[in-house]
């Protein structure tokens, strides 16, 4: 990405932990700052809230444009997933999406997450030089430790090496009581006695966990990622809103999406599920997808918009009302601009001096029927193939023709 110019937006709401801040936002170096530098480009978004890039806790990158496995019996636990899954890539479908190279399905699936204002992802796989390229979509959670589940030993690193090997100051990640069965509830006290429960502890789903293993987890400082969309498709169930509440009071609790496979299209999709699924109000579940969530994956400043803090910025119409429900209420398409260290990625096409003035070509897109502005690098055609709702702007056609159109 190219130098992030001094910026400062004026007349917008700034989400801020305490409340909106009206103040202007200045950006230096692709950080927020405290002030604006005299040659700073202004920008006018009144009638605008700015919220900070969100944090998606847990994805598995590569596989969200494989089709996910129909299934009519909910499994008693991911296991069972898995198993049934394997004739699944026999497949047609299946096979043709995973001939697609293991860096371009990397970056579609932080693509997918950058079109509804991710700009940091937790990636729970083996690392990819891919992942290390400049232009990558999204920002991701480094050196961070991971198994992938107590169960399934075949794939990754062994949780006791992996966890002893991982430093105390970086999350260590795990797939944990994935299930509603005696094995979900099992797999707490089983970590546990392997002594790979720790404050650095990240349990991702956490459906089988119960009374005494979320007080457990209190008690360490471990935290959960919660991924209702995955556990509800998959178990027909997800962590009760009691556990839920104790886990947040306690800062122990961020969410997820999983991968398309089988959970959400986004993390907007599943911020409104766990809307839905909880006692929770639109701002507390705005935090498990910022603040909250970067303390937990041990990410300093990110997810907010204090001073400096990564320029990373999601820009919405104001509605008026509650502002995290703004967000919450809206698809991606409706999504103003999405900013990565203070750059545009994606936009509306009336912030195209935004992207003149950070130097960054676009190509003319539609996103779901609205007309964008894409930044040229993330517009590989190969790229935009296959992410659902994503492509070139015929030239002349107005967004309800092309709709018309696709009919």
């Amino acid at each position: 990405m190219p130098p992030s110019p001094s910026v400062c937006l004026h007349h917008a709401g700034t989400v801020l932990p305490e409340g909106v801040s009206r103040a202007p936002l200045a950006v230096r170096c692709g950080r927020v700052a405290t002030s604006s530098a005299p040659d700073a480009h202004r920008i006018d978004l009144r009638d605008h809230l700015v919220f900070p890039g969100l944090i998606n806790a847990h994805d598995h990158l590569q596989v969200n444009a494989v089709p996910p496995l129909a299934h009519g019996v909910p499994f008693a636990n991911s296991y069972a997933w898995i198993d049934a899954f394997q004739p699944h890539f026999d497949d047609a479908h299946v096979a043709a999406a995973l001939r697609q190279p293991k860096a371009l399905r990397l970056r579609q699936g932080a693509l997918k997450n950058l079109l509804a204002g991710t700009t940091c992802v937790a990636h729970h796989d083996p690392w990819h030089p891919a992942l290390d390229v400049d232009d990558f979509p999204v920002a991701l959670v480094r050196d961070a430790g991971w198994s992938y589940a107590l169960g399934w030993p075949d794939y990754g690193p062994p949780p006791q090496r992996s966890h002893a090997e991982t430093s105390p100051e970086k999350p260590w990640m795990i797939h944990l009581a994935e299930g509603t069965d005696d094995v979900a509830q099992s797999e707490l006290a089983a970590l546990d006695a392997m002594g790979c429960l720790s404050s650095n502890s990240v349990l991702v789903h956490g459906v089988g966990l119960r009374e005494s293993d979320v007080e457990r987890i209190v008690e360490v400082g471990a935290a959960v990622v919660w991924c209702p969309s995955s556990n509800l498709a998959l178990l027909g169930a997800t962590l009760d809103p009691h556990r839920l509440r104790r886990l947040y009071r306690a800062g122990c609790l961020a969410l997820g999406t999983d991968s398309r496979l089988s959970g959400a299209r986004d993390l907007l999709e599943e911020m409104r599920v766990a809307l839905a699924q909880s006692a929770f109000t639109p701002r507390e579940v705005l935090a498990l997808s910022t603040g909250e969530a970067a303390r937990i994956l041990r990410l300093g400043l990110r997810g907010s918009l204090l001073p400096g803090a990564p320029a990373d910025m999601v820009i919405v119409e104001d509605q008026g009302g509650d502002e995290a429900g703004c967000l919450l209420g809206l698809e991606r398409s409706e999504i103003r601009a999405v900013v990565r260290d203070g750059v545009p990625r994606i936009a509306d096409p009336d912030f195209a001096e935004w992207f003149d003035v950070a130097g960054i070509a676009t190509v003319p897109v539609m996103l779901d029927g609205r007309p964008k502005l894409l930044a040229r690098e993330l517009a590989d055609a190969a790229l935009l193939a296959i992410e659902p709702g994503l492509e070139l702007a015929v030239e002349g056609q107005e967004p309800g023709l092309r709709r018309e159109a696709q009919r």
